[in-house]
Protein backbone atom coordinates (compact mmCIF):
# COMPACT_ATOMS: atom_id res chain seq x y z
CA UNK A 1 0.00 0.00 0.00
CA UNK A 2 1.48 3.32 -1.09
CA UNK A 3 0.71 6.07 1.46
CA UNK A 4 2.99 8.68 -0.06
CA UNK A 5 0.03 10.47 -1.68
CA UNK A 6 -1.80 11.03 1.63
CA UNK A 7 1.13 12.19 3.77
CA UNK A 8 3.31 15.24 3.38
CA UNK A 9 7.05 15.15 3.24
CA UNK A 10 8.85 15.98 6.45
CA UNK A 11 9.89 19.62 6.50
CA UNK A 12 7.43 20.85 3.88
CA UNK A 13 5.04 23.67 4.65
CA UNK A 14 1.29 23.56 4.17
CA UNK A 15 1.17 26.81 2.17
CA UNK A 16 3.52 28.45 -0.29
CA UNK A 17 5.73 31.46 0.40
CA UNK A 18 3.29 33.84 -1.30
CA UNK A 19 0.42 32.57 0.86
CA UNK A 20 2.32 33.39 4.04
CA UNK A 21 3.13 36.89 2.76
CA UNK A 22 -0.54 37.54 2.03
CA UNK A 23 -1.46 36.10 5.44
CA UNK A 24 0.91 38.49 7.22
CA UNK A 25 -0.52 41.43 5.26
CA UNK A 26 -4.02 40.38 6.32
CA UNK A 27 -3.01 40.14 9.98
CA UNK A 28 -1.38 43.59 9.78
CA UNK A 29 -4.58 45.07 8.29
CA UNK A 30 -6.65 43.50 11.08
CA UNK A 31 -4.27 45.00 13.65
CA UNK A 32 -4.60 48.41 12.00
CA UNK A 33 -8.38 48.13 12.26
CA UNK A 34 -8.19 47.38 15.98
CA UNK A 35 -5.80 50.30 16.50
CA UNK A 36 -8.31 52.57 14.74
CA UNK A 37 -10.98 51.44 17.22
CA UNK A 38 -8.91 52.47 20.25
CA UNK A 39 -8.66 55.83 22.02
CA UNK A 40 -11.12 58.61 22.71
CA UNK A 41 -11.57 57.98 26.40
CA UNK A 42 -12.61 60.61 28.92
CA UNK A 43 -10.55 61.64 31.93
CA UNK A 44 -13.69 61.99 34.05
CA UNK A 45 -15.94 58.89 34.10
CA UNK A 46 -18.97 61.06 34.91
CA UNK A 47 -18.65 63.00 31.65
CA UNK A 48 -19.95 61.40 28.45
CA UNK A 49 -17.67 61.64 25.43
CA UNK A 50 -19.17 61.81 21.93
CA UNK A 51 -15.86 60.56 20.47
CA UNK A 52 -17.06 56.98 20.74
CA UNK A 53 -19.55 57.59 17.92
CA UNK A 54 -17.22 59.20 15.37
CA UNK A 55 -16.78 57.93 11.80
CA UNK A 56 -13.41 56.29 12.47
CA UNK A 57 -14.78 53.94 15.13
CA UNK A 58 -18.23 53.22 13.74
CA UNK A 59 -17.56 52.85 10.01
CA UNK A 60 -13.86 52.88 9.12
CA UNK A 61 -12.33 50.55 11.73
CA UNK A 62 -14.83 47.67 11.36
CA UNK A 63 -14.54 47.91 7.57
CA UNK A 64 -10.74 47.70 7.81
CA UNK A 65 -11.00 44.66 10.11
CA UNK A 66 -13.40 42.91 7.72
CA UNK A 67 -11.09 43.65 4.77
CA UNK A 68 -8.23 42.16 6.81
CA UNK A 69 -10.25 39.01 7.48
CA UNK A 70 -11.05 38.81 3.77
CA UNK A 71 -7.35 39.04 2.88
CA UNK A 72 -6.55 36.36 5.44
CA UNK A 73 -9.22 34.01 4.11
CA UNK A 74 -7.98 34.63 0.56
CA UNK A 75 -4.45 33.66 1.62
CA UNK A 76 -5.76 30.36 2.98
CA UNK A 77 -7.77 29.45 -0.12
CA UNK A 78 -5.16 30.57 -2.68
CA UNK A 79 -3.52 27.64 -4.42
CA UNK A 80 0.23 27.57 -3.68
CA UNK A 81 2.59 27.51 -6.64
CA UNK A 82 4.78 24.43 -6.25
Amino acid sequence: MDTKDTTTEKGSFLFGKENYKILLIGIAVIGLGFILMSGGGSNDPKVFSEDIFNFRRIRLAPTVVLIGFGITIYSIFKKPKH
